[in-house]
């Protein structure tokens, strides 16, 4: 996302109550990484194994939280951290469905873009909890 967007984010948050002090890089990057892990899950889902259903619970469930972020007005930080964990527990069991089957180069990349999703998420969730 370009910065004249993620500035007028950022100004759209300083008046809401708990989002007033979001690190916009951490929100850049939750927002990337659920991108990637969209991207990666549907990808793996298209694999026909028995991992696709998780696969494409995956990537809606990245899809919506991402677009939630770019959406911010409404929210409220309870909201939004529900989201990241809605989010970390479907990339989760999307990982859990991938695991059988590492000798897919297409699982091992959307498991590698699941914990990278994971990560992100739980680092926006953290910068949340540090700005409360």
């Amino acid at each position: 996302m370009d910065a004249m967007m993620m500035d007028a984010m950022s100004k759209d948050m300083t008046s809401m109550p708990g989002m007033e002090s979001m690190d916009m890089a951490t929100m850049q990057a939750c927002m990337d990484a659920c991108s990637a892990a969209e991207q990666a899950t549907t990808i793996c889902a298209t694999q026909m194994m028995d991992c696709a259903p998780a696969c494409m619970n995956c990537a809606e469930m990245c899809h919506t939280t991402m677009r939630s972020m770019m959406r911010m007005q409404g929210m409220t930080p309870a909201a939004m951290m529900a989201m990241l964990d809605a989010c970390m527990a479907m990339c989760q069991a999307c990982m859990d469905a991938c695991a059988p089957h590492t000798d897919s180069d297409i699982c091992r990349m959307c498991m590698q873009a699941c914990q990278a999703c994971m990560d992100a998420c739980a680092a926006m969730k953290d910068k949340m909890m540090a700005a409360a």
